[in-house]
């Protein structure tokens, strides 16, 4: 499991941004890895209010962006509630796996080089960027790798501001596939599996394979090309580890609406040769109330969770 997701320790209520809409929520814990919503609500942003963007200004009016939130949270009922953790829009952030050598170099040459790396995966100096790393496995040559997400500074700025301005205490504050992948990263199954966030210009994917990201893919196209570039993604994951035996893929999550469940299973089947399992919220480990979507609290939910590692 990722550090940064048990330290430091979560609050159980968690916010969830996206260009369209906010959600709030709340969890309590009803049994080993099952997780019931205490309190939600999600509300829509009015159109251009959040631009979700890498470099440019994400939040076109503070003031209303400032009002949704209230909002949201007073029709959750934590209007009440300062300390939060915060997934952001997948465009605004970014993630990666870097290698960065196999050791050797000495504490200011090691971090020069993790820098550099940085900005070779993410387009921007280290300097201008928050970045939360974990050091992950060693590739096949034993290769140093780390896990990274960033969002540059003066976006996360932007979001911060905002939070501080209502008084709240936002500690954690990751990319939203990062945010859903506790899902997945909570089992103990031994198999990989496959996670897919969707956002407005494609998705992002993280293959898991024993609570580490193995492989991080972020997909620019429109939706109409989606089906073709999960089709590609799952042949490179054939083409590459068809030979691992039990530790082949047989679950795949997506988040985001416009995924058809029987078409995904369609897909995995002709590029792996079998049907893998499409995960729905109580697969995860999520009971969602009524008149709700696991679509909207996957992310905010994910980081709830994290209250009670």
């Amino acid at each position: 499991m990722f550090s940064f997701f048990t330290q430091p320790k979560c609050p159980r209520a968690a916010l969830g941004v996206e260009s369209g809409a906010l959600t709030c929520v709340s969890l309590r814990k009803e049994s080993a890895g099952r997780f019931g919503v205490d309190q939600a609500a999600t509300v829509h942003l009015p159109e251009s209010i959040l631009n979700p963007d890498f470099s440019e200004i994400n939040i076109a009016n503070a003031a209303v962006f400032s009002e949704a939130l209230t909002e949201c949270a007073t029709a959750a009922g934590l209007l009440g509630q300062q300390k939060w953790s915060a997934s952001l829009p997948g465009g605004a952030t970014r993630s990666a796996i870097l290698t960065v050598g196999a050791g050797g170099a000495g504490k200011s040459e090691s971090q020069e080089i993790f820098d550099w790396k940085v900005e070779q995966a993410f387009g921007f100096p280290a300097s201008e960027l928050r970045v939360s790393s974990q050091k992950i496995s060693a590739d096949t040559d034993g290769k140093t790798r780390y896990f990274a997400s960033a969002v540059k500074l003066a976006v996360i700025d932007e979001y911060e501001t905002v939070f501080e301005s209502l008084g709240w205490r936002v500690g954690l504050v990751l990319p939203r596939a990062v945010s859903e992948s506790q899902w997945l990263l909570g089992s103990s199954a031994i198999a990989d599996s496959l996670l897919i966030s969707g956002q407005e210009n494609g998705f992002t994917a993280f293959l898991l394979r024993e609570g580490e990201p193995m492989v991080v893919r972020s997909v620019t196209c429109a939706s109409g090309e989606i089906d073709d570039e999960v089709y590609r993604l799952l042949l490179f994951y054939n083409d590459r580890f068809a030979d691992d035996g039990p530790r082949l893929m047989d679950r795949l999550l997506v988040v985001g609406r416009g995924f058809l469940p029987q078409k995904l299973r369609e897909i995995s089947a002709d590029a792996l040769g079998r049907p893998l399992r499409i995960m729905n919220a109580d697969d995860a480990g999520l009971n969602v109330p009524p008149g709700m979507n696991f679509d909207d609290l996957a992310a905010p939910a994910g980081l709830a969770s994290l209250a009670f590692a």
